[in-house]
């Protein structure tokens, strides 16, 4: 694969390798943390209808507690096609774990598929900002958990989930700089590695792992 013309999908170690290479090209201070980090392996899930609710299903929970709510919920006949989601009480949804909230943001987004008002391929062909407005116009869906499914879901490669606290932390330890980057300063920061902000998404949290390992939390 040229370096030049990396996957436009991040769905393979090679994929993620070959865009890092580009990255550490257009920022040289990213080699270091590419040496920490090492392999950066891609974050595949579902697409489409699926795909979101696993992401909603996560917000603001543990990775222990959402993969066991996950696995009940997936396992809920029609819970994962929005026309039978459709059909589902809020009472046997919630009996999976998802909070009541989390019942209406689905079911919002189910409606709007059905409807034919959110197409998920259609998201797949659009710029990442642009994408990331189509997807946060429907309610309960907000910046991170649209750039989360553009990533982990779509393969997106140019979005970088800027007010994702680890990912602050490791680009304020990776590039050793004095204080933490605000949420704006990120959004700004992550300008410069257009069309590969996915990937270096990836390979920040994978040196905020390594180093986790290593030295402990960073804080």
């Amino acid at each position: 694969m040229s370096m030049a013309t990396p996957s436009p999908r991040l769905d393979s170690v090679a994929a993620v390798a070959a865009h890092i290479d580009a990255l550490v090209t257009i920022d040289p201070r990213l080699g270091r943390v590419r040496d920490i980090a090492g392999e950066v392996p891609p974050r595949v899930n579902r697409r489409g209808f699926a795909g979101m609710a696993k992401v909603i299903c996560g917000q603001q929970v543990s990775v222990a507690s959402a993969s066991a709510i996950w696995s009940r919920f997936e396992n809920l006949p029609g819970a994962l096609d929005p026309v039978t989601y459709l059909t589902l009480t809020e009472e046997q949804v919630r009996a999976t774990g998802f909070s009541g909230s989390k019942f209406r943001t689905v079911r919002a987004i189910a409606e709007a598929v059905a409807a034919g008002a959110l197409d998920f391929d259609h998201l797949e062909t659009l710029p990442a900002e642009e994408a990331v407005r189509a997807l946060v116009a429907h309610k309960g869906i907000g910046p991170w958990t649209a750039e989360v499914y553009l990533m982990f879901c779509a393969g997106h490669r140019d979005v970088f989930p800027a007010g994702d606290l680890a990912l602050l932390k490791a680009v304020q330890h990776g590039l050793d700089l004095a204080e933490r980057p605000t949420i704006p300063q990120m959004v700004d920061m992550a300008r410069f590695w257009t069309p590969h902000r996915s990937a270096a998404a990836l390979l920040f949290w994978r040196y905020f792992a390594a180093m986790r390992d290593r030295e402990g939390v960073l804080i």
